[in-house]
């Protein structure tokens, strides 16, 4: 879907900007937006693409700095703790509720999404496919859980424990009943080299992580697990067709701030963000990666992540996923 650009935008995930809080006019310094996993990723690209257009509009530079590790949780916790002031935000994706609702699943937990941020506004939908090795007999995901039936050497990877990905191969094995041991990597560069050279058999991440081996011909793509099929690789199958509803997950990558953050704050912010999402270039660059712009407002985002943590809280409870 297309998110709808409003004007008057609403509030966060659970708890409302600090409302009334008087204080300058903002931004009256530079912004850092954390990117909670290291450089190079689809999260980072979008946030540097967001970055350039905001240090334009808002007339502040706004830096973009990576603080990766712990499955994204590290670089939430520096916003997390952040003045609520504006000056600090965070850009993540999917990852903070499968992460987080792993994290206090197992008591480790150091925030809460609801309770510790607000949300802003989506820069892009995008979403996650399933990859494994060109080479492989399986040419859609029914068919490669076909083929690890029986087996014992079969090894899946993901972008880190908690990760979408991690939730995804546990959900696939309770679901079918196969046998696949997890291998955490610190990112999807290093995840992407070991699909390609065969030393996992099953992996995934952001579409347009893959895209451009699966379009070379190094590796295969299985199934998508967005709603509907991605734009940029039409012939590939959704999970829910394949017959594997419960791994859909809908992929996002957007900013959050501190909670306690003024409401003008937010709001400024999050129209500039939709006022981006709409410039041509960056509207190209998004569809090119596989994405679909965002832009959408406070409330979009809040009714959105509200029934993904609900949903992945219980699946990440049917499968026993704890922190490592």
């Amino acid at each position: 879907m297309r998110w709808t650009r409003r004007g008057a935008l609403g509030a966060g995930v659970a708890l409302a900007a600090g409302g009334a809080r008087a204080q300058e006019a903002w931004p009256n310094r530079p912004i850092r937006v954390i990117v909670p996993f290291p450089a190079g990723g689809t999260t980072d690209m979008l946030a540097r693409l967001y970055a350039q257009r905001l240090t334009e509009t808002l007339g502040q530079s706004v830096l973009v700095e990576n603080r990766g590790g712990g499955g994204g949780s590290i670089g939430a916790d520096v916003v997390a703790k952040a003045a609520p002031d504006g000056h600090t935000l965070l850009f993540h994706n999917l990852t903070f509720v499968t992460t987080t609702s792993v994290l206090q699943a197992s008591n480790r937990a150091p925030h809460d999404i609801e309770r510790d941020f607000i949300a802003v506004s989506v820069g892009a939908m995008v979403p996650s496919i399933v990859l494994t090795q060109a080479s492989h007999p399986a040419q859609d995901l029914r068919e490669f859980v076909a083929w690890a039936k029986g087996r014992t050497d079969v090894f899946y990877g993901s972008t880190g424990p908690g990760s979408g990905m991690n939730l995804t191969g546990e959900t696939l094995k309770r679901e079918t009943g196969i046998r696949m041991e997890h291998v955490p990597y610190r990112g999807a560069a290093p995840l992407v080299q070991e699909l390609v050279a065969g030393r996992v058999q099953l992996g995934g991440d952001q579409i347009s992580t893959g895209v451009i081996h699966v379009r070379a011909g190094t590796l295969k793509a299985l199934a998508t697990l967005a709603p509907r099929r991605a734009r940029v690789l039409p012939e590939v199958p959704t999970v829910r067709e394949l017959g594997f509803p419960a791994l859909e997950q809908q992929g996002w990558n957007g900013y959050f701030a501190p909670a306690g953050t003024p409401r003008p704050v937010i709001d400024r912010l999050a129209r500039e963000v939709a006022a981006a999402a709409a410039v041509p270039d960056i509207e190209r660059r998004i569809l090119d990666a596989g994405g679909e712009p965002g832009g959408g407002g406070p409330e979009d985002y809040a009714a959105m992540l509200r029934e993904q943590i609900t949903r992945i809280r219980a699946q990440v409870a049917a499968v026993g996923l704890r922190a490592e």
